[in-house]
């Protein structure tokens, strides 16, 4: 059977969208047990600048400032840059749909946006998505001061609203990549809930899985996962010491009695329903 695949069409941006996204998966008869405990070292990280009906210099403004921040961690760094103009791509005969699916191109609306991905020794990929901030306070936008609430968003004039500068998101999804490899997780915050519920269908057999920080939103899905499935998960909290061992529970502490230096991940466990795919092809 073919892999899955996942191929982008269309680009599109916020509020209007208009992108185009083609799945296919092959029919799978049951999961196997996932054992993911092991995180590895960074070696390499990828990533594509998004522009839709914007001038094509944000991209690489992007690009080349979240390089900028990587390349002091790690110098296999490559950004790619993928810029769509209002008109379309053009076809093979030569002319330009508007507005046309087929046509590839962008949505309506105009956008900025970046995904990076960091891959480990062990195969492990964490990736962050940041999309162009349109109420920021200023032009001198230098980290979290350049965000304000919602509160604050009413009381501002018009004029001092304007959109985040691409070196400050490239900066900005550069820092969210860096947080998840900080976390110490196999997938990253926003695949928890998901990788929790594949452990739920898999075979009767023991799944193992280390993740980061719980989102949430995976805390919730661990109550309903219970509740849909009967599915308990075993929680175990592990704490790397100074020379990179694994110290657990209480045994974490140093000579001195104070807590080790060391990010905390949360080892999930559980035994599976051994969900399987009846279903038959229709003829």
């Amino acid at each position: 059977h073919p892999p899955p695949s996942l191929t982008v069409r269309k680009r599109g941006a916020a509020p209007a969208g208009g992108g185009v996204v083609e799945f296919s998966c092959p029919i799978v008869k049951e999961l196997r047990p996932l054992d993911h405990v092991d995180f590895g070292k960074v070696k390499r990280i990828r990533g594509t600048a998004v522009s839709c009906r914007i001038p094509p210099s944000s991209a690489a403004r992007v690009a080349h400032s979240a390089k900028g921040v990587m390349h002091r961690l790690l110098p296999d760094v490559w950004i790619h840059t993928d810029v769509h103009s209002g008109s379309g791509r053009k076809r093979k005969g030569g002319g330009v749909g508007v507005g046309d699916d087929s046509a590839g191109g962008c949505g309506p609306s105009p956008g900025l946006g970046v995904m990076l991905t960091a891959t480990t020794t062990e195969g492990v990929c964490l990736s962050s998505e940041c999309s162009m901030n349109h109420n920021v306070k200023g032009s001198n936008n230098e980290g979290g001061d350049s965000f304000y609430d919602a509160d604050d968003r009413e009381e501002e004039p018009l004029q001092r609203k304007q959109m985040e500068l691409p070196e400050d998101l490239g900066r900005r999804s550069a820092a969210l990549l860096l947080h998840e490899i900080h976390a110490g997780g196999c997938v990253d915050a926003g695949c928890q809930s998901f990788a929790l519920l594949m452990m739920c269908l898999t075979p009767e057999d023991v799944s193992r899985i280390r993740l980061g920080p719980l989102s949430p939103y995976a805390v919730v899905g661990l109550r309903l996962y219970k509740e849909a499935f009967g599915v308990e998960f075993k929680l175990r909290v592990v704490q790397e010491g100074r020379s990179g061992s694994e110290e657990d529970g209480e045994d974490a502490f140093g000579d001195d009695g104070r807590r080790s230096r060391g990010q905390k991940t949360v080892v999930c466990s559980c035994l599976g329903i051994g969900y399987r795919n009846m279903a038959r092809a229709s003829t």
